[in-house]
């Protein structure tokens, strides 16, 4: 058999390396398709459950919210306002009573740099019924100051801190620079040990006292 071909017409092409390039190119495309259209999937779910999550957390405070209104029109009530004043006491004297001046100290004294000290002090008792330090701090310097509210926010026994006032004042002493600092003190809960009770073995084996007599007719 005879095959005529015309070159010039019909010019020779190599489909092999066609498809092999393009085929590949297809394949990259396809699979670039395939990764992004699973990333948009797990995003698309993740959202889903991320604004269920927020939902419930928004359902919670929202609850919660009620709950604290009901409690304080309960409070509120004219037959309620004197144990609601007994209870308000009684938290104002135990938060007070967990108050440490010493420990508040130690506490600043482990945070505060050098060159700024404490002018005054004022604990209170927040809304929330948390211990509420407003304190002025002098020194030479502002950004020291700001050192102490930063390392305050840090420790464990200083949260919420926040810089109220800065203000800069004439001082023979050199604390030019006076800061009013506000924030919530964290006590630090301390064990009671509990006395232990004496037993009967540990009655026989303590030793009598000097001087005891003993007791007649007993054999040595």
């Amino acid at each position: 058999m005879r095959l005529d071909i015309n070159l010039a017409s019909q010019p020779y092409e190599d489909a092999r390396q066609f498809w092999m390039r393009w085929g590949t190119a297809v394949g990259a495309v396809a699979l670039l398709t395939l990764v992004l259209l699973t990333l948009d999937i797990t995003g698309w779910v993740n959202a889903r459950r991320d604004r269920a999550t927020l939902a419930q957390e928004r359902a919670m405070i929202a609850k919660r919210d009620q709950d604290r209104a009901n409690a304080e029109a309960f409070l509120n009530r004219p037959e309620n306002r004197t144990t609601r004043d007994e209870s308000q006491f009684l938290n104002d004297v135990i938060e007070r009573k967990a108050f440490s001046w010493t420990r508040v100290l130690e506490s600043l004294e482990k945070v505060m740099p050098p060159r700024v000290h404490v002018v005054a002090i004022d604990p209170s008792l927040d809304d929330d019924n948390q211990l509420e330090l407003k304190m002025r701090v002098a020194g030479d310097s502002r950004e020291r100051a700001i050192e102490l509210a930063r390392r305050m926010e840090e420790s464990r026994r200083f949260s919420q801190t926040s810089i109220v006032t800065a203000n800069h004042v004439q001082s023979q002493t050199g604390d030019n620079e006076q800061v009013d600092i506000v924030a919530i003190y964290i006590p630090e809960l301390t064990g009671v040990v509990a006395a232990q009770p004496t037993t009967t073995s540990d009655k026989a084996a303590s030793p009598a006292p000097t001087g005891a007599k003993t007791p007649k007719g007993s054999k040595h």
